[in-house]
């Protein structure tokens, strides 16, 4: 699956397939290249498994298949994996709390003024 992912063309292609079902001579009028490299890109996601076709008449349609996706994606998290947001996540709501903190003892504080006074 990676091989297939790792040439510009057929990621464009997966972009175009996103939210789309379209023809193969659709997705070859998009690009600058020839029709037949285009149908070699679309054959390449095809045996991946990351596109569908289906003949619908004289014309094939295209799908994407993001489910073949998944194991990827899961893959990859090992290395996007980034404490440093955690941390500052947590400084932030730390943070926030000590805010509201002050905040309510300032007005505790106010309150007792306003009565004394």
């Amino acid at each position: 699956m990676a091989a297939a992912i790792a040439d510009p063309v057929r990621r464009d292609i997966l972009v175009m397939l996103l939210d789309q079902r379209l023809p193969a001579g659709e997705i070859a009028d998009r690009f600058t290249i020839s029709r037949p490299a285009v149908s070699r890109h679309l054959r390449v996601l095809r045996e991946s498994g990351l596109v569908r076709a289906t003949l619908v008449g004289r014309q094939r349609l295209y799908e994407l298949d993001a489910s073949r996706f998944a194991a990827l994606v899961e893959w990859l998290d090992q290395f996007a994996r980034d404490v440093s947001w955690e941390r500052r996540l947590d400084a932030l709501e730390t943070e926030v709390y000590r805010t509201r903190r002050e905040r309510r003892r300032r007005d505790t504080t106010d309150q007792r003024q306003e009565k004394t006074a």
